[in-house]
């Protein structure tokens, strides 16, 4: 879709954005920061023109091969439970899909580091942020699964698709008082994990159960 198409479409959209950030309020969400974000970001411009309509709607959409754009709700409510939980300085996502939640991250934080496993998906991430003019973001096509070294170490970290279990590599890459947040399980029984890093080690609550496409080792 045009970018003048875009437009046209966030123009008219914002009444939309307006009732789904409402919607979220409803549903738990506090954070005025995660709200007002969400509130502005076009998620639109991520989704095929055929599925553009619903872009607004708290549903997840399919992105292609396979993939889908969380909904909006467990966008934002991991999104808050890294904010509100500690600073967002450097930040790494694994599985950035089309970008959304890369886009949301950056509004938050100083840097995103982004790992995607599928070339053609790590492709149209990077022309959505050329297209929103999003400059603190970095792209990497790669295995979520080994994070991102060079870049280490972290404050927080938000992984979109689910292991079965919590990468090790991605607990190292959390500095001190760093965050992750992280679906964990089999698919039906997947559980939102929030994990803090002390001076005593790592220390992990639930914060709900989620259903997320799996995290795959290596790269396509």
């Amino acid at each position: 879709m045009a970018l003048a198409e875009h437009q046209g479409i966030g123009m008219t959209s914002q009444r939309a954005r307006d009732r789904l950030c409402a919607r979220l309020e409803e549903m738990g969400i506090r954070s005025r920061q995660v709200l007002e974000v969400m509130r502005r970001v076009p998620r639109h411009i991520f989704l095929d023109e055929a599925l553009a309509s619903r872009a607004y709607e708290n549903t997840a959409l399919p992105i292609g091969h396979g993939q889908t754009i969380s909904q909006p709700y467990t966008v934002a409510r991991m999104t808050e439970a890294l904010v509100e939980s500690g600073p967002m300085g450097r930040v790494l996502e694994v599985g950035g899909g089309c970008g959304y939640q890369t886009v949301v991250l950056s509004r938050l934080c100083r840097e995103v580091y982004t790992i995607e496993r599928l070339r053609e998906l790590a492709g149209r991430l990077r022309r959505n942020l050329r297209e929103l003019r999003v400059h603190n973001a970095r792209v990497l096509h790669g295995d979520g699964f080994r994070g991102w070294p060079s870049a280490a170490p972290f404050d927080a970290i938000l992984v979109a698709a689910a292991p079965r279990e919590v990468p090790e590599a991605l607990l190292e890459q959390l500095g001190p008082g760093g965050r992750l947040v992280i679906p964990v399980g089999p698919h039906g029984e997947q559980r939102l994990l929030l994990i803090r890093r002390d001076e005593n080690g790592f220390q992990e609550s639930e914060l709900e159960w989620v259903s997320f496409v799996p995290l795959i080792q290596g790269r396509g």
